[in-house]
């Protein structure tokens, strides 16, 4: 090998570097990432009733998540 090649380390990237991993993934100040698992059944459903709204998926969920009472 040359003295130019690169030593591999294990271990995963984020480990190394948290602070920036953290700053990397941060969407923006005031707003939070919302992840959850539908059945393939429910996610189609979700999909089809969106297009035939002309809006995305997290288009119909935002708005509908703002017409909730407080």
């Amino acid at each position: 090998m040359s003295k130019s090649a690169k030593i591999l380390s294990t271990g995963r990237p984020s480990a190394r570097n948290k602070a920036a991993t953290l700053a990397s993934l941060a969407d923006d100040a005031g707003t939070k990432r919302v992840n959850f698992e539908l059945s393939a059944d429910q996610h189609t459903k979700l999909k089809i009733y969106a297009a035939k709204q002309g809006k995305t998926i997290k288009e119909l969920l935002t708005e509908y998540v703002a017409s909730l009472p407080e």
